[in-house]
């Protein structure tokens, strides 16, 4: 029998503790980087950004060459962890399928994490290989030093193709993609909850492909010809599915940015000819007030909206000054991808949707019953779903078969979904998840922080905003000189994104009477 690290699948969750999975038909052997691989002609275009043009020809052959190296001269084995840190690109994207096609498992980092962040992943999932873009090394290696881990690292060059590990690969023959199974282990993507302590969840071959034939297929289709983009790095698993997954499938393009802002995104996509748009609604409502939309509207014909609540103005405001309808959605990284979602005609504006195909959806009561309609803890099952990597959490996402997102919404009489509130200490700002503890424990490490609570609050700009409440330690005296240290001691101590926009002293936090906080009369402040 040949070699096999079984770390990963010895720490699936026990049988009794995952949901009910509602079956695709797969083939028993699967490799998903051969099958997404196969959705395009050898010289159809497959990725293009400022650097280059690369075919699904040439993608598949960097791909195999990269995965040669990892086996032959890294001594990868199939269920060996290969971390990628860096952001969307032709050069990523090939190391991505690579570590598939030699069997490893793929845990994609955002180029934004801090060192001890990155340690924690590295840990967490026992991480002996990285592929780094060299731009970003710095962090990564401060986080690989606090770990004992990481045996063998290769740089490469971002798309500039001149650096080590475009080198090293430059002589080697592809690699046939490993024999894997349907049900093998593909991917760990971590995500950071509501404690601040990263989950890592498991994705196998056919939880790859799920999104591709369930969501995209029905809401977000596209094929040869077409040129896609979005905002949100591969290591989230929205933009996975979105600027590589979904493309490859179907034989389209994908067209990336390494600086995604709304000015920057638009230059893209009139310069690309960008045909499907996926970003959220923050941006959206950026590109609005931006010069040159009417030349993006050129090429544009399909956009999609997910990673926050898409707010009905929005919606109205895009579909009045483009014509085009945004496809809204809700999906999660225990789930893969989307889950809810409409588009067309059925689109409802302010709903998030109905259950995709392949899925069901529900809201529960206080008891765990499934609602025919009303308001609730919202329910999901599908052909994708929660797999923690040895992580008790497991017990409070999963109950009776369902997946539970944590996000609490109003289901009425047509099956339509409409958003209410994220049910626990989650903060989503401009698409990004942010767990209050986190931030929390990044200001405490602060002399001059006593105590501090963070909470969301409405923000027109991003749909919410971090605040944090502070009472400030002994002999301190706040002052905008101390706010805006605070503010750089976070971005310093953990992904920039995170840190609170607004701050607030207070001589004391509202607790309890057994001194738990309560962030519902922050809230309510």
């Amino acid at each position: 029998m040949a070699a096999y690290d079984s770390f990963v699948r010895d720490r699936l969750p026990p049988p009794g503790e995952l949901p009910e999975f509602l079956p695709l038909d797969y083939p028993e052997r699967l490799n998903a980087a051969a099958e997404l691989l196969g959705g395009g002609k050898p010289g159809d275009l497959a990725v293009v950004n400022a650097h280059g043009r690369w075919t699904y020809g040439e993608l598949d052959d960097f791909s195999g060459r990269i995965a040669r190296l990892l086996v032959e001269q890294q001594g990868l084995i199939p269920g060996n962890r290969v971390l990628l840190r860096g952001p969307n690109g032709y050069t990523l994207f090939a190391a991505w399928l690579g570590v598939l096609k030699a069997g490893g498992i793929c845990v994609t980092t955002m180029p934004l994490l801090r060192p001890g962040e990155i340690a924690t992943v590295i840990d967490t999932a026992e991480i002996a290989h990285a592929i780094v873009d060299s731009r970003f090394i710095g962090d990564f290696r401060a986080g690989a030093d606090q770990t004992r881990y990481i045996k063998h690292l290769v740089k490469y060059d971002g798309d500039y193709g001149k650096g080590e590990l475009e080198t090293r690969c430059a002589t080697l023959a592809p690699l046939a993609p490993v024999d894997t199974g349907r049900d093998d282990p593909a991917m760990v993507a971590f995500t950071s909850g509501t404690t601040g302590i990263p989950k890592g969840c498991i994705q196998f071959h056919r939880d790859i492909l799920a999104p591709c034939d369930c969501f995209a297929a029905t809401y977000f289709r596209m094929g040869a010809g077409d040129i896609v983009m979005t905002s949100a790095p591969i290591a989230f698993t929205f933009g996975l599915g979105v600027t590589l997954l979904f493309p490859l499938r179907f034989g389209a393009a994908a067209a990336t940015i390494e600086q995604p802002s709304a000015p920057a995104m638009m230059e893209a996509m009139v310069t690309f000819g960008v045909t499907h748009l996926a970003t959220a609604p923050t941006a959206y409502k950026a590109m609005l007030s931006q010069p040159g939309l009417g030349e993006v509207l050129k090429s544009l014909k399909s956009c999609l909206s997910a990673g926050e609540h898409l707010p009905k103005a929005t919606w109205e405001a895009w579909k009045e000054h483009t014509g085009l309808s945004i496809v809204d959605g809700i999906g999660s990284t225990e789930m893969m991808h989307i889950f809810i979602s409409e588009s067309g005609d059925a689109i409802r504006p302010g709903s998030t949707g109905r259950a995709v195909p392949g899925y069901e959806a529900t809201v529960l009561d206080d008891d765990g019953k499934p609602l025919a309609e009303g308001e609730g803890r919202l329910a999901v099952k599908g052909p994708t779903g929660c797999r923690y990597l040895d992580d008790r959490r497991q017990l409070r996402y999963v109950e009776h078969g369902w997946n539970l997102t944590g996000d609490t919404y109003r289901k009425d009489a047509e099956g339509y979904f409409w958003y209410v509130a994220r049910s626990d200490d989650m903060i989503v700002s401009s698409g990004y998840n942010i767990g209050a503890p986190e931030v929390e424990n990044a200001l405490i490490g602060h002399p001059a922080v006593a105590e501090c609570a963070v909470i969301g609050v409405p923000c027109p700009e991003r749909g919410q905003k971090v605040k944090a409440f502070i009472v400030a330690a002994a002999n301190v005296t706040p002052n905008e000189a101390l706010i805006s240290e605070l503010k750089n001691f976070v971005k310093a101590t953990i992904a920039p994104y995170k840190y609170p926009r607004e701050i607030e002293f207070v001589d004391a936090l509202p607790k309890t009477a057994t001194g738990k906080l309560r962030r519902m009369e922050l809230r309510s402040r």
